[in-house]
């Protein structure tokens, strides 16, 4: 009987290790989300000092002048969920607020590596014939989250 490898430090992590929670429960029988971290950007172009050549104007700088965060998922309708399958996530879709949104990993923390308010931008089903019925949805940040990548903590 083969033995179960413990993961080691630089190992590739799977997928299905990171976890999505909606409204305080996770996201049931959810096939991927997607983390999206977004810059807005100002781009400033200056005539360059008369001891430049011409062509060091032709580099703008840019500088960062707003962060946003979306994400996106997606999953498998089932009958007799008991977490956050699509009727509780239409529900708080139907409610029109922000909803506490939390990304972490599975069984190594409780620590999230993302948390905050997000509100609803989309929420689709799909049901082919003959084939899982699947839901998907998108969140956008409502103000900037408590937890995200780069982030300074109060000491």
């Amino acid at each position: 009987m083969a033995e179960t490898a413990t993961p080691a430090a630089g190992d590739y992590i799977n997928g299905s290790d990171l976890l999505l929670k909606v409204g305080g429960k996770p996201v049931a029988h959810c096939t991927s989300h997607t983390l999206t971290f977004n810059s807005e950007t100002k781009e400033r172009a200056v005539k360059p000092v008369a001891t430049k050549g011409k062509s060091s104007g032709l580099w703008k700088g840019k500088g960062v002048v707003g962060l946003s965060m979306s994400i996106s998922f997606e999953g498998l309708r089932f009958y007799n969920e008991t977490e956050n399958g699509w009727e509780e996530i239409a529900a708080k879709w139907g409610k029109g607020k922000s909803v506490e949104v939390e990304a972490f990993e599975r069984e190594k923390d409780t620590t999230p590596y993302v948390k905050g308010n997000f509100v609803s931008s989309t929420l689709e089903e799909t049901s082919p014939a003959q084939d899982d019925a699947t839901y998907s949805g998108s969140l956008e940040n409502d103000g900037e989250p408590e937890v995200y990548p780069g982030k300074e903590t109060a000491a």
